[in-house]
């Protein structure tokens, strides 16, 4: 009776891992831990910059966004200017590999969700902040205004200290972050081929 009960167990268990696996391929892909790894980077790098943590949900870093977001630009969406929306960090140079922007104070600001989605150039590129801002006017009438939220996005990264990168140091952030990317999707596939060996020989050892 029990070895029918361990029997049971077993077979429901490799049926539950089978199926949290099956999800995990569709919601957690190798490529969202590899671009999950380049973003903790990225983070690490801008504290290094920074010279302390930056956790915007605790801590220092709570009162830095807290500061940046209703003083700097007065509970108002950086691209928009409008208020009284629910606003999102945005990472101005973007906190990821497209553009290698780095978790720091100076390159946040506060974004609606309206505002919160870059657009794709005719070459398949993301638009820069810049450009972005620069489409956000011209769509709600409000050219005159580019200049304005520009020179305030602009002011902000200076007064927050956002490191300026010569080429050597992008270079060097590119590199190591592809690397990391690379990396960690490969290994990720190595796991899950590891796994399915285990399984088998779970399986073989349970009948």
């Amino acid at each position: 009776m029990v070895e029918i009960k361990r029997t049971i167990f077993n077979a429901w268990l490799i049926r539950a891992l089978d199926t949290r696996i099956e999800k995990m391929t569709v919601y957690n892909t190798s490529a969202d831990a590899a671009n999950t790894a380049v973003r903790a980077f990225l983070t690490k790098v801008g504290e290094f910059y920074l010279g302390r943590s930056f956790n915007t949900s605790s801590g220092k870093g709570k009162v830095d966004w807290e500061r940046i977001r209703d003083v700097v630009f007065e509970s108002k969406c950086a691209y928009c200017d409008e208020s009284g929306k629910t606003l999102q960090i945005e990472h101005l140079i973007m906190f990821n590999r497209t553009e290698y922007g780095l978790h720091h104070p100076g390159n946040i600001v506060p974004c609606c969700k309206a505002c919160n989605k870059r657009e794709r150039k005719e070459d398949k590129s993301y638009t820069n902040w810049i450009e972005h801002l620069e489409l956000i006017c011209i769509r709600r009438d409000e050219v005159s205004q580019f200049v304005i939220r520009k020179q305030r996005i602009e002011s902000s990264m200076s007064n927050e200290g956002y490191p300026i990168l010569d080429e050597k140091e992008q270079h060097a952030i590119r590199v190591i972050a592809n690397s990391l990317y690379d990396n960690i999707k490969s290994e990720s596939g190595k796991s899950l081929e590891l796994y399915k060996e285990l399984d088998k020989a779970f399986v073989r050892r349970s009948n």
